[in-house]
């Protein structure tokens, strides 16, 4: 049913957990994965980066490249057609972008990442990419719920 699945991240424990169930979801389908991580360098970024701005974003981009390496091995683990991919952008834009230059049929989310305040004001990207994607979306809800 699915042949191309797009598992972003964020670094973030719940995005990992919403990877793991992308990487079954390939597996049972047999689907090729590309796993991506958007270093968000956008106009909003430089509000978020303390100290030098380069240095900063330097960081970022390695830290997204490390998010993207851990979900690789896991796929390679798995035996899976993998691909790897760092962006640079709002991650909501560069998301919807990458999922059609990829042909994926299918973006496999957590509803909880990082993101700060900013995000709250802004709306989540998981919102983002379901409202104005063309593709279907599997929201992993990694969250806990209290009572």
């Amino acid at each position: 049913m699915f042949e191309t699945i797009l598992l972003p991240t964020d670094g973030s424990q719940h995005a990992e957990a919403a990877a793991e169930t992308g990487l079954e979801l390939a597996g049972v389908h047999d689907a090729a994965v590309h796993v991506v991580c958007v270093a968000d360098t956008g106009p909003l970024s430089d509000l978020r980066l303390p100290g030098d701005a380069a240095s900063a974003e330097d960081a970022m981009r390695q830290r997204a490249q490390e998010s993207v390496d851990t979900i690789v091995e896991r796929a390679e683990d798995a035996g899976l057609e993998v691909t790897g991919t760092v962006l640079e952008g709002p991650p909501e834009h560069e998301l919807l972008e990458y999922v059609d230059e990829v042909g994926a049929d299918l973006v496999v989310l957590s509803t909880r990442g990082r993101g700060g305040v900013h995000r709250m004001a802004l709306g989540s990207v998981t919102d983002h990419v379901i409202r104005f994607g063309d593709v279907p979306v599997f929201v992993a809800n990694s969250g806990s719920r209290s009572a």
